[in-house]
């Protein structure tokens, strides 16, 4: 397949998500701050950060690749380089970056590598894009705590990508806010079922 590294316009979304009734892309209020998420099928990882108290939106997309404005088709062939994420906007008045982390480590296996479950593939692989210093430190705090609290449950080393953000590109109108929209949607929970303890912040 050859890709068409002319796109002059991202996918067309709607502007307001369709749960929480704020912007979709923003702008989103002043503090808001933004961290790009990859646990698998963003169908469910999504709804699993709606659902979450002091989100201001989500939006389920594409990043870590190399093809500017990829198809869902595309993404899929696993040469485009993307994993399916989802932007994770927060409010950090209300909730911490440990614990829109906390979310993340425990709504899948971050030691599968290129998979979760049966969804096989670089797309589906476990990232962490950060936007701030802060959220990198955070990460490698929580990563650390949460590969501990892995071991003592038998699990392998955790594969998580763990980088400053690039382009993210949103995907296509039906994948957003998918199983708000489709009842019957399915996505699983490929959590471990280990909680991961947050560790406190060094004064």
């Amino acid at each position: 397949m050859a890709f068409d590294d002319d796109r002059p316009v991202p996918a067309p979304v709607p502007a307001e998500h369709a749960v929480l009734g704020t912007p979709l892309t923003g702008p989103w209020p002043e503090g808001t701050q933004v961290i790009y998420l990859a646990l698998g099928c963003f169908w469910g990882a999504e709804k699993a950060f709606w659902e979450t108290p002091g989100i201001v939106a989500t939006a389920a997309g594409y990043a870590g690749g190399h093809t500017p404005h990829p198809t869902y088709e595309e993404v899929c062939t696993g040469r485009t380089g993307h994993a399916e994420t989802v932007l994770v906007a927060y409010d950090p008045d209300r909730i911490s970056t440990e614990q829109v982390l906390q979310v993340f480590w425990e709504r899948h296996d971050p030691t599968q590598g290129n998979r979760q479950g049966n969804d096989l593939g670089t797309q589906y692989r476990s990232a962490v894009y950060w936007t701030t210093p802060e959220q990198e430190t955070v990460y490698w705090s929580t990563r650390e705590a949460y590969q501990g609290s892995l071991r003592r449950h038998h699990f392998g080393d955790i594969t998580t990508e763990g980088r400053p953000a690039g382009p993210f590109f949103i995907a296509e109108e039906y994948h957003q806010q998918y199983l708000h929209r489709e009842k019957n949607g399915y996505c699983p929970d490929h959590g471990t079922g280990v909680s991961c303890r947050i560790p406190p912040r060094p004064r």
